[in-house]
């Protein structure tokens, strides 16, 4: 059994289990990162990096492989793949929960 934790602005937080083996890798559901206060689907790493940027994230260039972002008052650190296509729900769903009220993963 496997699923994803979901993480509501009121600070709940559950478990969707998924209907399928996970193990399959495909996935008839496709899942988008919103930016909440201006209801905007990020399409892009480049309208991505201008909301992080936006919120105190800095980029990271440790890592030539990856797309970093470090927000200075905290010890935490955005990796992305390089390919924005490549941006799986886990990557989403670590950066709603570094950014809490400020994006959502949304079910297409």
């Amino acid at each position: 059994m496997s699923g994803v934790w979901v993480f509501k602005n009121n600070g709940v937080i559950r478990l969707v289990e998924n209907p399928g083996d996970s193990c399959q890798g495909s996935s008839s559901r496709k899942e988008v990162l919103v930016h909440l206060p201006s209801d905007e689907v990020i399409t892009s790493y480049a309208v991505l990096e201008r909301k992080l940027f936006s919120l105190g994230w800095e980029r990271y260039y440790d890592d030539p492989d990856l797309l970093q972002f470090h927000k200075r008052s905290t010890v935490h650190l955005i990796s992305l793949p390089k390919d924005f296509n490549k941006l799986k729900s886990r990557h989403m769903f670590d950066i709603v929960v570094k950014n809490r009220n400020e994006f959502e993963v949304r079910d297409v």
